[in-house]
């Protein structure tokens, strides 16, 4: 697996990167199980919090530097980049601020006696993660396994390897010890024999359905808790009563961030029968204007897609809907570019035998439906093989709560697209996974919660 920065604006190469080979790995175990049986993770967590301090303080003070790295290497609008790495230092700040209270005993009452759960590290967790927020989603994983105790082996995206490596340096400018995260240039294989590894206790992975698959089971098959953010089919739902030039502009935003490359990106579009016409003109109007290119420039709306191969695969999947009955209502091709990039796009009429009736699309193509009423809405919602996010538009917050409370995804906004913050627990079910990262929620994956009991 070659690990390589590839600016997908131009498909310049500008830097290639060594793998790790097997003793680095070895001496990346041996450190981070050593700190695991550390005082460092034993004791008391106030001694580790000060680091995510000064790592969002280092951040804050970066935000420039980092966001153009990430969008030379990954295509990332300039703008969205400076929000991931604000959004970083926010998340860090947070765990700073509140794991202590997470971890904290929490008292059962019982007729034996006292009784409480302990929060206590279980040891090395090996990351796998990916490109398209290729800061954020490291920080999902460490700030609160630093918190908690548990060191981190993290395997990046082979395409952003230079984020990968300035994350690291950031973990150990703030303080943190050798062996709290350690980035590793590894392949599949490798990272399948280290969740082998009896040092480490637990997995995490955000990436497709398919490497979710292969390391869950491996986790499985060695008895390790694993979290998984697999991939998304999320429902952008307007109602008959909606303000249809808020649903409009935010629809046009949920589909289109980072170039449509977001797990929880708007991707089918429900509409109901008496409004879906003025909303469809109304969003093709709004695509149509769209600025796409470079993603340095402040003026760009939509850059480039993340490599060359998902410039294909996208390709192949509208392609393949419209052999299969879809209708090309907009867009439809890549650009006459040197770089990869491609139309916003939008397709209709996608019955249920059609292949993109259940494929999830990883770039700006937004799918249009049509329904009658608010169970047919949600029946639509629930019949996808995901769950991760979703939106419901309408004036009648009641009304909106209660289709949000039927749809079977672990999250869904109202009057806004699926969004993220450090406070909110992120994740979902079906095959979008199982586990959650951020929030109260997400420190508590990969601690043992101990109960201790003293009888009367």
């Amino acid at each position: 697996m070659a690990y390589q920065t590839v600016n997908p604006a131009n498909n310049q190469l500008i830097k290639e990167y060594t793998p790790h080979s097997d003793k680095d790995i070895e001496a990346a175990l041996q450190k981070a199980d050593a700190l695991y049986h550390s005082e460092w993770a034993k004791g008391d967590i106030s001694q580790r919090l000060p680091v995510l301090h000064k790592l969002a303080d280092l951040i804050d003070s970066r935000v420039e530097e980092l966001a153009k790295i990430a969008s030379q290497e990954m295509g990332k609008l300039i703008e969205q980049s400076r929000g991931e790495v604000k959004l970083c230092a926010q998340i860090a700040r947070y765990y700073a601020d509140n794991a202590k209270q997470f971890l904290a005993p929490v008292p059962y009452k019982t007729e034996f006696g006292d009784a409480w759960v302990e929060h206590h590290p279980i040891g090395v967790i090996m990351a796998v993660e990916p490109w398209n927020f290729p800061y954020y989603q490291l920080m999902r994983v460490l700030a609160p396994n630093l918190a908690a105790g548990n060191p981190v082996l993290a395997k990046h995206a082979s395409i952003v390897p230079q984020c990968a490596e300035t994350f690291a340096h950031l973990v150990r400018e703030a303080g943190a010890p050798d062996g709290a995260w350690t980035n590793l240039f590894i392949s599949s294989d490798q990272v399948a024999n280290i969740i082998a590894d009896p040092r480490v206790q637990g997995a995490a992975l955000t990436g497709s359905e398919k490497a979710g698959s292969v390391v869950a089971a491996q986790a499985a098959k060695h008895v390790k808790k694993s979290t998984l953010e697999l991939g998304g089919n999320d429902v952008f739902v307007v109602l008959d009563d909606a303000d249809l030039n808020k649903a409009v502009k935010i629809g046009v935003q949920a589909r289109l961030n980072n170039a449509g490359q977001v797990c929880t990106a708007a991707k089918r579009f429900i509409l109901h029968e008496k409004i879906a016409d003025k909303f469809l003109s109304a969003f093709t109007d709004a695509f149509s204007k769209v600025k796409v290119g470079d993603p340095m420039d402040a003026s760009t709306q939509l850059g480039p897609l993340s490599s060359k191969d998902a410039l294909e695969t996208l390709t192949k999947q509208v392609d393949n809907a419209v052999k299969n009955g879809a209708k090309l209502h907009f867009g439809g091709k890549p650009l006459e570019s040197k770089g990869n990039f491609f139309e916003p796009t939008i397709l209709t009429n996608i019955t249920r035998d059609n292949p993109a009736y259940f494929e999830e699309f990883f770039g700006p193509v937004a799918q249009i439906y049509v329904v009658k009423d608010d169970d047919a809405a949600v029946k639509l919602a629930n019949d996808s093989h995901y769950g991760l996010g979703g939106a419901v538009f309408s004036e009648d917050i009641e009304r909106a709560k209660r289709m949000a409370s039927r749809i079977e995804t672990g999250m869904v906004y109202i009057n806004w697209l699926t969004d993220t913050a450090a406070e909110l627990p992120f994740g979902g079910v079906k095959r979008s996974g199982f586990g959650r990262e951020l929030s109260d929620l997400g420190i508590k994956e990969f601690v043992n919660q101990k109960l201790v009991v003293v009888k009367k």
